[in-house]
């Protein structure tokens, strides 16, 4: 490897754990905005991420550049379903997080890197190690165990595992900066933000001024929603899916301590199996991982 990939490899390795652990620390922010529907906070990310993303454009100089991205055949239409998976995630993440589900939204990011390894599989045509079918088969049979003991299929923990890993699949196909999509993105979706946001002050129901925290927080979910994905856009186009998968262990693993320690949800003993076999799963496909680097 030459230096200019390794000084590329780790400034990838650096945006992308820098982007988990701030999604790792979501719980606490969005669990601050629980009397927020989560569809209202939903709009108020977009709509203050549109803006803080054209503030950047304009502040870094980049609308020709970005203009010029966003031209290219296909890119809209692509971009235009990131958008659509994105939101998806986010809504999902932020109703679980209000409904006291962060332990199960922690499951779905454990098991994104093994979802990950299926669509490098099917859409990238990756080769899969016997080590590799082992990990996944482990982590089917977690969420199996789940359903089985439960009752009932972990949803949550399935549409964020899926749509979050489909959304990687986009960016890292997409020849777009991580500013122009991200611009993108969000800019797709602000005409129904701004729509839903109008239609809850007509009808007197928005939380923007209801109280000085509540509209700090709402107006910063711009910020705070641009910034982890800026980091991970421009990580996951400077690392193989592999590397992005073993590094994303930080976000659940930060969400599964807040829902245990802080927030007080229940581990039982089905979750220890379940968890226990996801676990074991990681383990088998991070070394793995590390085996093919060290080779």
């Amino acid at each position: 490897m030459t230096t200019l990939a390794k000084r590329q490899q780790a400034a990838g390795v650096a945006a992308a754990a820098s982007a988990y652990l701030i999604w790792g620390l979501f719980p606490l922010y969005f669990h601050a905005l629980q009397g927020v529907p989560a569809a209202e906070v939903l709009a108020h990310r977009v709509a203050w991420s549109t803006l803080f993303m054209a503030a950047l454009v304009t502040a870094l100089r980049r609308w020709p550049s970005a203009l010029l991205q966003l031209r290219r055949p296909g890119s809209m239409k692509t971009l235009t379903a990131s958008a659509l998976l994105i939101s998806t995630n986010w809504l999902v993440y932020i109703w679980a997080v209000q409904s006291g589900r962060v332990l199960e939204a922690s499951l779905g990011y454990f098991i994104t890197p093994l979802v990950s390894v299926l669509l490098g599989v099917v859409f990238l045509r990756e080769p899969l190690s016997r080590r590799q079918v082992v990990a996944v088969a482990l982590a089917m049979a977690g969420v199996l165990w789940l359903v089985v003991w439960v009752g009932k299929v972990p949803w949550v923990a399935l549409t964020l595992a899926g749509t979050f890993g489909l959304y990687g699949l986009l960016r890292k196909q997409l020849a777009v900066d991580a500013i122009a999509g991200l611009l993108a993105e969000v800019a797709v979706l602000s005409p129904l933000a701004l729509g839903w946001l109008a239609w809850l002050a007509w009808r007197g129901e928005s939380h923007l001024g209801s109280s000085p925290g509540t509209t700090a927080l709402l107006t910063l979910t711009g910020v705070v929603t641009a910034v982890p994905l800026l980091l991970f856009a421009m990580g996951v186009r400077r690392l193989a899916l592999a590397t992005v998968g073993l590094l994303l262990y930080v976000n659940p693993t930060t969400q599964f301590a807040l829902a245990v320690w802080r927030f007080g949800e229940t581990f039982t003993v089905a979750h220890a199996i379940a968890f226990g076999c996801i676990w074991a799963s990681l383990a088998l496909y991070s070394s793995e991982a590390l085996l093919r680097r060290a080779a």
